[in-house]
């Protein structure tokens, strides 16, 4: 059917060589070189074809009528005795004898029957078909149709190859995106767990580290209340000792005062150094701790990331 159709179809193309779309009874007299037909029988062929009498074929009308045509050509030539087989073996060979060498012809073949999806290699084929045509040219057709049964189950093979291959990609689409859903799950996991525990360990430090802060500024608002307080007292001081009615019990008071201030400022300043070096010390256990919460989510990490590598093979085991 299909070399059929191709071949009514190469004959419409060669009477509408102006691409009019339609072809009269003039352009019908170009198959005389292509048919074993007289010009007489191509106008009685013409007449049969143009059904409703105007004068001209629509490639519907063409390619229709002239299959119907063309099978009964050919299987009237099929079932000729050996004389008409000889005689019919002479007109395919004066018919393929026009312009189109062989070449052409078996490229226009394999191109109708789409062997070029399903075929790699045309050079057996090739050699059986002129093998067929030179020595049994009265059996090419039924070769030809059996090209066709071969080439349409190669080709329903290939789209169901294709199927199953669109199949498969589908799956392997699912599981990718079912993986992909687990590798998020388990990374938003990790992450959550991991900010929990920096969170509590954050808020505990944060805490003392609040409370470390408020003992600091009290000291040092203290200190510097005793910084102003000795200002004051050296600049009574001074006073005092620029005055012409100082006396001396008042300057010894004075030293005295002086003095004990000296003393407090000094143990102030030895609590607040002392001060200091707990806050120093308290910051070294606080970077330990944070050393060691990092060792602890690391190893946290790598345990969550064990299970995930076991999930994943089991994955790749169940797929």
């Amino acid at each position: 059917e299909l070399t059929v159709l191709g071949k009514a179809q190469e004959f419409f193309q060669i009477c509408d060589l102006e691409g009019k779309g339609f072809v009269t009874r003039q352009d019908m007299q170009r198959l005389h070189p292509e048919l074993p037909l007289s010009l007489e029988e191509l106008e009685k062929v013409f007449v049969t074809l143009d059904a409703d009498g105007n004068g001209s074929l629509t490639p519907k009308e063409f390619i229709t009528g002239f299959s119907e045509f063309w099978k009964a050509f050919w299987k009237y030539d099929m079932v000729q005795p050996s004389g008409g087989e000889t005689a019919c073996s002479v007109r395919y060979e004066e018919t393929m004898s026009g312009d189109e060498d062989e070449e052409v012809q078996f490229s226009n073949l394999m191109d109708r029957l789409g062997a070029t999806k399903v075929l790699d290699d045309e050079t057996d084929v090739k050699q059986l078909w002129l093998q067929l045509r030179k020595e049994e040219p009265h059996l090419l057709s039924n070769f030809e149709e059996f090209l066709v049964r071969i080439f349409s189950q190669l080709q329903e093979a290939d789209n169901e190859k294709n199927e199953l291959e669109c199949a498969l990609k589908k799956k392997i689409a699912a599981y990718d995106e079912e993986i992909q859903h687990l590798y998020e799950e388990m990374e938003q996991q990790i992450k959550k767990e991991k900010e929990q525990f920096l969170l509590k360990d954050t808020e505990r430090f944060q805490s003392h580290s609040r409370e470390l802060e408020c003992k600091l500024l009290s000291k040092e608002q203290e200190l510097e209340q005793l910084v102003q307080k000795q200002k004051r007292l050296e600049h009574q001081c001074t006073q005092l000792l620029s005055g012409k009615e100082e006396t001396k019990v008042e300057n010894t008071k004075l030293k005295l005062t002086n003095q004990e201030l000296l003393r407090d400022l000094e143990r102030t300043s030895h609590e607040l150094s002392l001060a200091q070096q707990q806050l120093q010390v308290l910051q070294e256990e606080a970077s330990r701790l944070h050393e060691e919460k990092e060792m602890e989510v690391y190893r946290v990490t790598e345990t969550l990331q064990r299970e995930k590598s076991g999930l994943l093979k089991q994955l790749d085991f169940l797929r």
